[in-house]
């Protein structure tokens, strides 16, 4: 109310209430001005303009029986110019509205009750907005809509999902668990509209399901609905398990498509550290034992500065591609896993070359190959297991041919 004083602290009193002097309208906001469908959220912008300075004032809402509703944000008031120059005052408000089922409706009047000084004599006047016809059309594609058991009807401006484990899910033994974490945000809906929980099952894991957390952000644009998903996972058998991605099926209210959102895939096991003995945490040395490490690094240093020795270094296929095998290990998919090694042997052959130097990754390689092309009667891999070698660190094997560790000479013979 201080805010009407303020407005009307400088407005001229009129001698009297002529027709025009108060209006109130409400306009449907349709999306994509389309007839919307069952539980889709049309926005009602409701606005008075008043010439008249204003005492008081009460918004009376019809019943909407047919509709489901919230309003967003507080009413606003301000100043505004009339086409013919002259300064109004304004009053808005924004009502988000869900139809409960298909079919032609009529939203009646709001009522706006003011009090005005009409003549220097207070009276009460109540504005009404005209009526509104409002349809709500019928669902005719194949598949989904709001009156489809499945999939979940998810209609919304925008659909984000969020996924976070602690820890990582690649790194859990048996005997430990994982926390998984997901957010599913979408844009134009309230909280109740949300699916439950996903279902998340598969061989060699035991899941317990937390608690679903929703709640409803009221933003002047329209509602945004959250839930939180939550589960600890298990790992059951000592084996690289595969987590399938979770589809959730949405219909997109701005471009009218049907659209689909993902909890993305994983895996369970399978991940650093591949070996104990990298998990295990480094013991302090002793002093004495640090300046003779150092005392020997500094003379290794010099020989290996007068003497040319080639340093080779510790390489590793990138956490992606890692994955990508052990998936494709999992489900017993030879082209899979090879098509994604060929870019790595052609694109890392010093790597390559470390492999090539194991005999036992040489061999599954070879028993790959031949798998694949034929080359003779093999036996064909182990992939799970050839999986978790190339997944290993390896140092670089030496080049063959010349030795190009020595420095050049100074003249550039060689």
């Amino acid at each position: 109310m201080l805010i009407l004083i303020m407005l009307f602290a400088n407005a001229p009193a009129r001698a009297e209430i002529d027709p025009g002097d108060l209006t109130l309208t409400v306009t449907p906001e349709r999306n994509g001005n389309a007839d919307p469908f069952s539980r889709e959220m049309v926005l009602l912008r409701i606005r008075g303009v008043y010439r008249q300075p204003i005492l008081l004032e009460e918004v009376i809402q019809p019943s909407l029986a047919n509709f489901s509703w919230t309003q967003l944000g507080r009413d606003t008031w301000s100043k505004t110019r009339l086409p013919d120059g002259q300064v109004a005052i304004a009053f808005d408000r924004v009502v988000a509205i869900f139809p409960h089922h298909a079919g032609d409706f009529t939203i009646e009047p709001f009522l706006h009750r003011l009090t005005v000084n009409d003549g220097g004599v207070r009276k009460v006047v109540d504005v009404p907005s005209p009526p509104v016809q409002l349809s709500v059309a019928n669902w005719t594609k194949p598949v989904g809509g709001p009156d489809a058991k499945e999939p979940w009807w998810l209609p919304a401006r925008e659909v984000t999902i969020t996924d976070s484990w602690s820890p990582d899910p690649e790194t859990v033994k048996i005997g430990e668990s994982t926390r998984r974490i997901v957010t599913l945000e979408a844009q134009g809906m309230v909280a109740e509209g949300l699916p439950p929980r996903p279902v998340m099952r598969t061989r060699g894991i035991l899941t317990f399901a937390g608690p679903v957390t929703r709640e409803t952000i009221i933003t002047p644009t329209g509602p945004i609905a959250r839930a939180t998903y939550q589960w600890d996972v298990r790992p059951a058998i000592a084996e690289v398990i595969p987590l399938d991605a979770i589809i959730i099926p949405w219909f997109d209210t701005v471009s009218r498509t049907l659209r689909e959102a993902e909890i993305p895939a994983r895996q369970i096991g399978g991940g650093l550290p591949d070996r104990e003995e990298d998990a295990k945490p480094i013991t302090p040395a002793s002093p004495l034992v640090v300046v003779g490490a150092a005392l020997a690094a500094f003379g290794l240093g010099l020989a290996l500065v007068g003497f040319g020795a080639p340093t080779r270094s510790r390489q590793r296929l990138d956490r992606a591609t890692r994955r990508a095998l052990v998936l494709a290990a999992a489900a017993g998919d030879a082209t899979a896993f090879r098509a994604r090694l060929a870019p790595v042997l052609q694109g890392a052959p010093d790597l390559a070359r470390a492999w090539r130097a194991d005999p036992a990754i040489a061999a599954g390689l070879d028993a790959l190959d031949g798998t694949l092309y034929g080359r003779g009667s093999v036996t064909a891999p182990d992939l799970t297991d050839l999986a978790r070698r190339l997944g290993r660190p390896v140092r670089a094997a030496a080049p063959t041919g010349t030795d190009r560790g020595r420095l050049a000479d100074l003249d550039g013979r060689a």
